[in-house]
C-alpha cells in the first residue's frame, strides 16, 4: 500500500468546525449547547481531527478522519453503555487502532512530505519508543501496519530488547531496531543475536564505556556490530521534559567523548561500523525555534563524524514531537505546542539539508522515536463517579437555620443579631465576617463545655451556607476565582464539590500525581446541559495525593484551572468522565497503590453505521493483584476457609449452610474486579449481585445483597 497523500491525511474539513451542529445555539448566546460546551472544553483545539461533541451532546471518536461524515463517527457513551452490557466494569480504556493506525500514516506522510517540498536527498523512517506503551496490541499494530514504510522499534532495556526482537520478526526486513539505555554484556549480546537472525539492528552508544563491551562481545561472538552515538548537545529545553537535554542531561556523550570514540574505533579497525548519530532535544518539545536549534547542532556533529571517516546514514533526531494538551496552539505552554505536525517534519528535514549543503555531505536517513507524538490519541480512560461532597447550601431554611437570637449563649447573641441584620439586608460581605466570629467564638465555648455540639454545628453550618451564597453571588459562572476582598482563595477552593471517582491516579494517571502534567477531562455524554458545578477529582486510594486539582483552562480561563466544570449528579444514574490523549506512558508507569490494578481494555473499531468492540483485555482481578505482590491466592482462600469453620463451630454462624456461603462468598470475590461496582438499575453493589451464583437460596441471596 502506497504512503497516504497529504491531502488524504490532512482533509480541509478535519477539525469539523465549519457547520458542525448547524441546528445548534449560537456560542456567543446564552442558551447552552453542544456547540457552547464545545468550545468551553476546548475541544476543538486538543481533540482534533479525531475527537468532537456530536448533537446528541455525546463525545465522538473520527477514527478516520474523512471530513464531517456522521457515519464514520463512534459516538464514545454507545462504546461505553455496550461494554458495561457485556460485563465491562468500570474504570477501563477505550483503544482506537484506527486512530493509531491514522497517526503512524500522517506522520509518515508529514515526513515525507517536508523530504518533496526542500529537495532533501534522503528519506524518513521511524522507529517506535516501546516505553511509551509496551501493550502487545499497540506494538504489534505499529509493526503490522507500519511494515509499508520499514516502521520499526526502538528499545531501551533488556526486556524491550527481547520483546522488540519478537515482534519485528514480523515487520518489514529493512525496518530499524535501535537500541538505547544503558548497556551491559548480555544486553550487547542480546542485540549482536538480534543481528544474527537478520534484523537490521544499531547499537546506540549511552556511555563512552560502553563501547569496549561492544568491541569484547562482537569480537567474541564474530558478529560485526552497527554502532550509533548518541550526542550531549548544548541545546537546552526548558520545563520538566528538559531535564535530559543539554550539557547537564543523564544520557549521552560530550564532544570530547565522542572525538575519543571514534578514534578508538579507528584503532580497532572497526570505524565502518559507526553509522548512526542520535540525539534528544527532550519530550514535548513547545517551539519550533528549539526544535531548529538542537537538529542544526546535531546535523553538523553527523556531518562531523562522516568527515572524520565514520560511515554515517542515519541521523536519529530522538522524540520531542509535541501534543497539544490544554488546545491553545501556544510555544509558551509545556502543555501545549506552537507547531503543526506539518511544519515540525520540514523544519526537521531543512535543518538536516542545511548542514549537509554547508559541509558537502550525502543527505542521510532520517529517523524519529515520536511516541508521545504517536499514541496518546488512540485511547480514552472512561470512568463513572461514585458520588460528590460539597459543603453550603442554597438555602439558610434547608438546614432548618432561623435568623432569630434565641437560645444563643450571650457571648454570641449580639454577633448573631449584626449577622442577621447583614443577611436580611443582603451585605454578604459583613455577613461573612459576622459568621466567622460565630464559628471561632462557637469553638472557643465548644472547648470550655459551654456550648452544645448541635449549637456548635450550626455556627459551622450558617458560615459554610453565608459563604456558598457570597460565591454565587459575586463570582463569575465558571471562574474558580472570587471577585470580591472579603472572598478569599481558601473560601473558593471549600466552595468547590468533591466528585470522587471510580478509579486510581496512582494507576491510569501517575503523571498527573508525579509531575503535574494535565490531560483535558471531560463528561463523555450531557454536553447539551449547561454543567454547573465546579468540582476537584478524588480518586479511590487511602493517599492525599490521589486527586486532581488543577486542570486544562475552560472556558475563557487562561492557564491552568483549579477545578473542573461538570454536572450535578442524577440519583442512581451513571455520570461518566473520560481522559483523553493519555495513552502514552500512564498505563507502563503505573503503580499498584491499595492494590489497585490494571484496568480492562476495550478495542473498538467501525463499521458501516456504528462500531464493533473487537476485544476485550480484561484487568486484573483482586487474584491477579495479589499474585504480583507474590501472595499465594489459594492458600490464603484456605487459611479463610478454616477459619470460617472453626467460626461456626464458635456459634458465629447459624448453620452450615451460612458459613458455606461465606466460603464461596469470599473465593470468588478473589476473581473480582479490584475496583468498585456498581448497579445503577437498583443502586445496589453490582460486586452483591455477583455472589447470587454462589448460593441458590433467594432469601440468603437478599440477605446478603442488601
Amino acid at each position: 500500500m502506497p504512503p497516504l497523500a497529504v491531502s488524504q491525511v490532512f482533509p480541509a474539513t478535519q477539525f469539523g468546525i465549519a457547520g458542525q451542529n448547524s441546528g445548534d445555539y449560537d456560542i456567543a448566546s446564552n442558551a447552552w449547547g453542544v456547540s457552547k460546551s464545545s468550545s468551553f472544553y476546548r475541544v476543538e483545539g486538543w481533540g482534533a481531527p479525531y475527537f468532537r461533541i456530536n448533537e446528541k451532546g455525546n463525545m465522538a471518536a473520527r477514527p478516520h478522519v474523512r471530513g464531517s461524515y456522521l457515519s464514520e463517527e463512534i459516538d464514545v457513551m454507545d462504546v461505553v453503555e455496550q461494554a458495561v452490557k457485556e460485563g465491562v466494569s468500570t474504570p477501563f480504556i477505550i483503544r482506537f487502532p484506527e486512530i493509531l493506525r491514522h497517526r503512524l500514516s500522517t506522520l509518515q506522510a508529514a515526513f515525507e512530505r517536508g523530504i518533496s517540498q526542500t529537495g532533501y536527498q534522503g528519506r524518513f523512517q521511524g522507529v517506535f519508543p516501546v516505553k511509551c506503551n509496551p501493550d502487545p496490541y499497540i506494538v504489534e499494530d505499529i509493526v503490522k501496519h507500519g511494515k509499508q514504510y520499514n516502521f520499526g522499534l526502538e528499545a531501551g532495556s533488556k526486556p524491550e530488547l527481547v520483546m522488540a526482537m519478537t515482534n519485528m520478526c514480523h515487520g518489514s526486513a529493512d525496518a530499524l531496531l535501535i537500541c538505547n539505555g544503558y548497556k551491559d554484556a548480555e544486553y550487547v549480546r542480546l542485540a549482536l543475536i538480534a543481528r544474527q537472525i537478520g534484523l537490521k539492528v544499531i547499537i546506540v552508544l549511552e556511555q563512552e564505556e560502553e563501547l569496549d563491551i561492544v568491541i569484547d562481545v562482537s569480537k567474541e561472538m564474530g558478529v560485526f556490530p552497527v554502532i550509533g552515538i548518541r550526542a550531549k548537545l548544548c541545546t537546552k529545553h526548558g520545563g520538566h521534559w528538559g531535564e535530559t537535554s543539554g550539557e547537564d542531561g543523564k544520557f549521552g556523550l560530550t564532544a570530547t567523548e565522542i572525538v575519543r570514540v571514534v578514534n578508538k574505533l579507528r584503532r580497532s579497525n572497526m570505524l565502518a561500523s559507526l553509522q548512526l548519530l542520535h540525539f534528544h532535544i527532550g519530550s514535548q518539545i513547545p517551539s519550533l525555534a528549539l526544535v531548529d536549534e538542537g537538529v542544526s547542532e546535531a546535523a553538523h556533529i553527523f556531518c562531523e563524524l562522516e568527515l572524520m571517516g565514520a560511515n554515517m546514514k542515519n541521523i536519529d533526531i530522538g522524540g520531542g514531537l509535541g501534543i497539544d494538551y490544554d488546545g491553545s496552539h501556544s510555544s509558551s505552554s509545556s502543555m501545549s505546542v506552537g507547531y503543526t505536525l506539518e511544519e515540525y517534519a520540514e523544519r526537521v528535514v531543512s535543518a538536516i539539508k542545511e548542514a549537509c549543503i554547508l559541509k558537502n555531505v550525502k543527505n542521510p536517513t532520517i529517523t524519529c522515536e515520536s511516541g508521545r507524538g504517536l499514541v496518546s490519541h488512540q485511547s480514552i480512560l472512561i470512568f463513572d463517579v461514585l458520588s460528590a461532597r460539597t459543603k453550603g447550601c442554597d438555602s439558610l431554611e434547608e438546614f432548618g437555620v432561623c435568623l432569630e437570637s434565641e437560645g444563643w449563649p450571650k457571648e454570641l447573641i449580639a454577633t448573631h443579631k449584626q449577622f442577621s441584620a447583614h443577611v436580611r439586608s443582603g451585605d454578604f460581605g459583613g455577613a461573612l465576617e459576622d459568621a466567622t466570629v460565630l464559628k471561632t467564638g462557637g469553638a472557643r465555648l465548644f472547648k470550655a463545655g459551654q456550648l452544645s455540639l448541635e449549637r456548635r454545628a450550626v455556627t459551622e453550618k450558617l458560615f459554610d451556607m453565608v459563604r456558598n451564597l457570597a460565591i454565587q453571588k459575586e463570582q463569575s459562572r465558571f471562574s474558580c476565582y472570587p471577585r470580591k476582598d472579603y472572598l478569599t482563595d481558601q473560601d473558593a477552593a471549600d466552595q468547590v464539590a468533591t466528585y470522587h471517582m471510580n478509579m486510581s491516579i496512582f494507576k491510569s494517571m501517575p503523571d498527573s500525581w508525579a509531575i503535574g502534567q494535565l490531560f483535558p477531562i471531560v463528561p463523555v455524554h450531557r454536553h447539551d446541559e449547561e454543567p454547573t458545578v465546579r468540582a476537584v477529582l478524588s480518586d479511590l486510594t487511602c493517599d492525599s495525593d490521589g486527586k486532581i486539582a488543577a486542570f486544562i483552562g475552560q472556558g475563557g480561563d487562561v492557564g491552568a484551572s483549579k477545578c473542573l466544570t461538570v454536572h450535578k449528579l442524577i440519583p442512581k444514574t451513571p455520570y461518566y468522565l473520560g481522559v483523553f490523549l493519555g495513552g502514552a506512558y500512564q498505563e507502563v508507569m503505573g503503580s499498584m497503590h491499595n492494590l489497585f490494578g490494571r484496568t480492562d481494555i476495550v478495542q473498538v473499531t467501525h463499521k458501516e453505521g456504528g462500531f464493533e468492540i473487537t476485544n476485550v483485555v480484561p484487568g486484573q482481578n483482586i487474584e491477579d493483584a495479589l499474585l504480583t505482590m507474590k501472595y499465594e491466592p489459594q492458600l490464603m482462600i484456605k487459611e479463610l476457609k478454616n477459619r470460617i469453620e472453626e467460626s461456626l463451630r464458635l456459634g458465629r454462624f447459624k448453620n452450615q449452610f451460612e458459613a458455606d456461603f461465606v466460603g464461596e462468598f469470599l473465593a470468588s470475590s478473589f476473581k473480582s474486579s479490584t475496583y468498585l461496582t456498581r448497579d445503577y438499575r437498583d443502586g445496589c453493589a453490582y460486586a452483591a449481585n455477583k455472589v447470587n451464583s454462589c448460593c441458590p437460596n433467594s432469601v440468603e441471596q437478599a440477605r446478603w445483597c442488601t
